[in-house]
């Protein structure tokens, strides 16, 4: 399993093991994690999903695709270590990624 830590907006820490092929999105919807709306299911066709990549894994993470990047353009804050949580797809390389759920959704 690997793990994942989603920081809700109010800094209660949410520790995860999860099933690598899963998104962040899932994972959080799965596990009810608080401002995490999705409401295209995971499409990339919303800004519902929008969380901060902890600065320590913004590398490894990456930058997102034009399309999603486009998407970003409707969330709330946009920074620059901004992500849609269901573009992140988890693997053995992002074991013990940190994400930051914004203050609300787009």
């Amino acid at each position: 399993m690997t793990k994942l830590t989603i920081v809700a907006f109010d800094g209660t820490q949410h520790d995860l093991d999860v099933s690598n092929g899963s998104t962040v999105m899932e994972v959080a919807v799965r596990s009810s994690i608080p401002g995490i709306d999705a409401e295209c299911g995971g499409a990339c066709a919303c800004a519902t999903c929008h969380v901060y990549v902890d600065d320590a894994w913004s590398d490894r993470v990456g930058p997102p695709e034009p399309m999603e990047e486009d998407m970003l353009d409707f969330a709330f804050d946009v920074r620059p270590t901004s992500r849609l949580s269901c573009q992140i797809k988890m693997s053995d390389a992002l074991d013990g990624l940190v994400v930051h759920v914004p203050e609300r959704q787009g």
